[in-house]
Order: structure tokens, then sequence, then C-alpha cells
């Protein structure tokens, strides 16, 4: 898991992940994948979350933001169904077990690093209440 958003090494998704006992913002956590491939950014951000949170059920996400839509992926022979949504409000909902569900704030590919890290940095605070588009707004990113 990548917390560094100025410095990514080539072709790696970043993710930033703040869980604290009260669980209050809007966001649990930030991923800024580097592409709109989903076979190749998915993976690692599995494995990542499983590292920390332990087996990963569900994954929502805007349909809009991705070339490939599938119904599942593996990750390390586990199956994660992912749900589709045509929203299209920058979040990806994470699900490990029956209900227990954490909520990332999803950056766009081409997010300049700068505007990543303080998009980043602004999701994960504790007690934050802005929605995905107030944090794009603020930081200057536009929507993919």
């Amino acid at each position: 898991m990548t917390t560094n958003a100025l410095s990514p090494p080539p072709g790696a998704a970043v993710l930033r992940m703040e869980t604290t006992p009260r669980r209050d913002g809007t966001f649990d956590g930030a991923w800024w994948p580097h592409s709109r491939d989903l076979e190749a950014q998915l993976p690692g951000l599995l494995r990542a979350l499983t590292e920390r949170l332990g087996p990963i059920a569900r994954v929502g996400l805007d349909a809009s933001a991705w070339d490939v839509h599938r119904r599942y992926v593996m990750s390390d022979g586990h199956m994660v169904r992912i749900d589709w949504s045509a929203v299209d409000d920058s979040t990806m909902l994470i699900t490990r077990g029956r209900q227990d569900i954490f909520s990332f704030l999803m950056l766009p590919p081409q997010t300049a690093g700068p505007a990543a890290h303080n998009a980043m940095t602004m999701a994960v605070q504790d007690g934050n209440s802005a929605s995905a588009a107030e944090i794009l707004l603020t930081t200057g990113i536009t929507p993919a």
C-alpha cells in the first residue's frame, strides 16, 4: 500500500487509507488508479485492502470510470464481486463481510500529483463531511 501520492512507482495505483475507531468522516480512504484498465488496477488494490482489512466481499465502482465492466475479479484465489453504478459520483465502496462498508474517494487517472495528494489528504481527515464532488472541486480536479 502506497501513501506518497506525489511520486508513485511507474504504473502503480496509489491508495491512502486512514481508518479510525470512530470512522466519522465521509471517506475511509482515497484511491488514485493510473489507468482506466480495471484488470491492471484492481488486483493490486484488492491485495493491499485485504492485507489491511481482511477478505473483501464486494467492490462498488462507477461504470463511467472504467473501460471494461466485469462481474467479479479473482484476488489471491478469492472471488470478489463487482457492483456497477451509473451514478458517476467518484466514489468506490468496499464491503468486508456482510455489511461492513468502507467508502473511498476515487480520483481520475489523469489527476496531477499535487492535486491528488491534496484530495487524498482532504478525504481522510477525521470528521470530513465533504462529498467527492466538493473535494474534487476544492482541489481543482476535473472528474473523469
